[in-house]
């Protein structure tokens, strides 16, 4: 067995001297990744590890990839897939690896995928496009859907779109893989909700406002026809003094689900939330500079003592070590190059 629990897959465009996936050995105490390999695939956005912990599977330019991850952490490739669309900006899996979920940003479509008993990329079972209009703000003015993940009781999917300023609830029939339009979450006008996620528990969901900044909490509600969303708390992730433009990017609970981070593109910073596991409520503790320009991820590590930020416009990733008591992140050794980097996951050796 390789001597390190724990292995990173980052993904990068591959429009300069990037190859790809770029595959890390991760020093957990330490808190950083080194780089070991890479991977070649047409511009990877997006990345989802499959909950087996066997399967990793990723965006590509003509549609998805799947890879088998190895018992040192490489990954073997199993096959292509297409998704009948533009190329999509964010993936996600059922609890049973069943099927991959594709949000797309381009198109505004949301497509569902069946997954291989080898792993491998299925057949296309349901594919739905958003229509409407939102403002006239450049990037609220026809749909774009940025996040499909579904509830936690695996019965409905929510496809965030900050171009309607609406996250659309779908009910979805496992069996068929196939997705019906049930209900809606209004958000507020150019607030352009972009991510959501879930307490494990099922209770809480949070979601990301990129254009105005917030992040949002509702309880989760299970419904017969459709879930209930009833809003909590609005939450800015900028601190007071910041007053230009910025937005809000990748959001992640901390491996115990006592914190919460967002990043911040403009103001290029990390927020960190205190989070009350009982109620959901967040309460903001800092938000201070990531070193670089445009965090466009960031990752916890599995110890949950530190964070990188994957720095898209500076080719960079930044190190920090997170101190819970004081509310703060600490700069964490030198900054590791990575070409315009888009996603990063770290996950436990198979």
């Amino acid at each position: 067995m390789h001597k390190n629990k724990y292995i990173a897959y980052i993904s990068s465009y591959t429009h300069g001297k990037s190859k790809g996936i770029m595959i890390c050995d991760v020093d957990d105490k330490k808190g950083s990744l080194m780089p070991r390999s890479e991977v070649e695939i047409n511009n990877p956005s997006y990345m989802v590890k499959a909950n087996s912990g066997k399967f990793l599977y990723s965006i590509c330019d003509e549609g998805l990839m799947a890879y088998r991850i190895l018992e040192n952490g490489n990954l073997g490739e199993i096959n292509f897939g297409k998704i009948n669309g533009m190329r999509a900006c964010y993936l996600t899996v059922d609890k049973e690896d069943k099927y991959i979920f594709c949000a797309g940003y381009h198109d505004g479509k949301a497509t569902v995928v069946r997954i291989r008993e080898d792993g491998g990329i299925g057949e296309v079972t349901d594919e739905v496009y958003h229509k409407g209009f939102g403002s006239v703000a450049e990037r609220n003015f026809r749909p774009h859907i940025t996040c499909v993940v579904l509830t936690p009781d695996q019965r409905f999917m929510i496809a965030c779109d900050p171009g309607i300023d609406q996250c659309k609830i779908y009910r979805f029939d496992k069996k068929r893989g196939t997705i019906q339009l049930v209900d809606a979450v209004r958000c507020e006008i150019e607030s352009a909700p972009r991510t959501v996620i879930f307490s494990s528990d099922g209770r809480f969901a949070y979601l990301s406002h990129e254009l105005k900044n917030y992040v949002a909490v509702y309880a989760y509600i299970e419904g017969e026809k459709a879930p209930d969303f009833e809003l909590l708390q609005k939450i800015s992730t900028l601190d007071e003094q910041y007053d230009r433009n910025s937005a809000a990017v990748a959001i992640k609970l901390s491996p115990d689900e006592k914190h919460l981070f967002v990043s911040n593109a403009g103001d290029n910073s990390v927020a960190m939330y205190d989070r009350d596991t009982e109620t959901g409520l967040l309460t903001q503790r800092s938000v201070l500079p990531i070193s670089g320009d445009y965090p466009k991820d960031i990752a916890i590590f599995p110890d949950d003592k530190h964070l990188v930020s994957l720095n898209h416009e500076t080719n960079e990733m930044t190190f920090f070590a997170l101190d819970y008591e004081k509310g703060i992140i600490v700069m964490n050794g030198a900054p590791r190059r990575v070409e315009t980097g888009n996603c990063c996951i770290i996950t436990k050796l198979p």
